[in-house]
């Protein structure tokens, strides 16, 4: 039996409003340029576990404690996804200019579509592949290529392979923990790496420069780019397969693009457009075709 198309469509919904939500952060996260990067992000983390918390109990939401090998998934998804993740970001823009950092994230979709099958016990679609070829160049279009040197291109790498790893590694423990559960032990677990990074490199009072831009911004991060994020993208993950769900970070560049009209920015060029369309047409191509999830395996990571 096939996912229902009502269930399917909730869904893709989650999946887009998570990437929305990740591309309009792109100038919320620029406020924190200047600020202490492991303190920001221990906060930030911390303030999302306790949030989660609080809507898990609230929602009641069942959560169990990782037990043998779900450590190793679910400290993988903190340490790469999460820890890496922001100091790549950091270090790369040091090197490279954003839209290549940009571009390193647009590749998502297509080693989703090839690897995630894999790790599902599937194989990869042609159609699936099709359209997350289709949806990487469009979003690469939209980031407009970007300048970079060899350590940019390598920070670069590190990015791609951090947010590759943040849905990947969540795969083997999303059956049993469920988006919640994994948001929940993913935050708390990034929150102790930080601390203790931020405590080495940054000290313990670093928290002390901290601005009220910066607090406002941190407020955000945690609340819409973490916990309502990660439990949405993980939710979409868990019913449509990584390969479905993997099409949907094309829309994070294309929500930067929009924001940044919004805030005031220049109208994007032919080439933005020419991306938003290509990213459009591959959502299309791949959201129409069959999903290869069971009914029953497609939810196993849904919110129970």
């Amino acid at each position: 039996m096939t996912i229902r198309s009502e269930t399917r469509g909730g869904a893709i919904a989650m999946g887009a409003v998570a990437m929305a939500s990740v591309g309009g952060s792109v100038a919320v996260s620029g406020v924190l340029a200047d600020a202490p990067l492991f303190t920001v992000q221990a906060i930030r983390y911390a303030a999302a576990t306790l949030l989660l918390l609080a809507l898990a109990r609230a929602a009641r939401v069942p959560l169990r404690l990782p037990r043998g090998t779900e450590w190793l998934w679910l400290l993988g998804v903190a340490a790469l996804g999460l820890v890496l993740f922001n100091v790549a970001l950091v270090r790369g823009s040091e090197h490279a200019e954003p839209a290549a950092l940009g571009v390193a994230v647009a590749c998502v979709p297509v080693v989703l579509a090839l690897v995630g099958p894999l790790l599902e016990g599937g194989r990869p679609a042609r159609g699936a592949v099709l359209a997350a070829v289709v949806v990487t160049a469009g979003a690469a279009l939209v980031q407009s290529g970007g300048r970079t040197d060899l350590a940019g291109l390598g920070w670069a790498a590190t990015v791609l392979a951090c947010e590759v790893g943040f849905t990947l590694l969540a795969v083997p423990v999303l059956r049993r923990h469920g988006p919640w559960g994994v948001s929940v032990h993913t935050c708390w677990i990034a929150t102790a790496q930080l601390t203790v990074l931020a405590a080495v490199t940054e000290g313990p009072t670093a928290a002390m420069t901290l601005r009220a831009p910066h607090l406002v911004a941190i407020a955000y991060l945690a609340v819409v780019l973490t916990a309502i994020a990660f439990v949405l993208w993980y939710s979409a993950v868990g019913r449509l397969g990584t390969a479905l769900a993997g099409l949907l970070t094309g829309v994070a560049p294309v929500a930067a693009a929009t924001v940044g009209v919004l805030l005031g920015g220049p109208v994007p060029g032919p080439g933005v457009w020419a991306g938003t369309a290509l990213v459009v047409t591959g959502l299309v191509v791949g959201v129409r075709g069959r999903p290869s999830r069971t009914k029953e395996t497609a939810v196993a990571g849904a919110t129970p």
